[in-house]
């Protein structure tokens, strides 16, 4: 019962992640006066509403189930990327940095691929009803 309800929180809330990124930021700014900090804390929460909705969309639209997976490939492969960057001009990798940078790019790569396969999918079902 409460997993069902988890469940279906996450599905509502991940429909439309502006609303909750939005509800976040004014949210955390009303009791803080840190919009700086409210703005990343918004992106770093609806980041994982994001990957979510997209991993759902891309599964719906090509008849797959590799979306997540293929997310959580390119995340791997931006993390390596950017440790071995880091590797090469400091000698050492922090982790942490790492870690924070691909979950804050990709809220921004989860954001545009949102807007495109949320497009296609309308777009889908208006013009190309079965």
């Amino acid at each position: 019962m409460l997993w069902e309800g988890i469940k279906s929180l996450y599905a509502y809330l991940a429909v439309i992640p502006v609303i909750p990124f939005l509800l976040i930021y004014y949210g955390y700014s009303f009791f803080s006066d840190d919009r700086k900090k409210a703005f990343r804390l918004a992106m770093d929460i609806t980041t994982g509403l994001l990957i979510g909705c997209v991993a759902v969309l891309f599964n719906h639209l090509f008849n797959g189930s590799f979306g997540l997976y293929g997310i959580m490939l390119v995340m791997l492969i931006g993390g390596g990327l950017l440790g071995n960057a880091q590797f090469r001009k400091r000698g050492k990798v922090d982790a942490a940095k790492v870690i924070r940078a691909v979950w804050r790019l990709s809220f921004f790569m989860m954001s545009v691929l949102y807007v495109v396969l949320m497009a296609v999918a309308v777009g889908k079902s208006i013009f190309f009803q079965a």
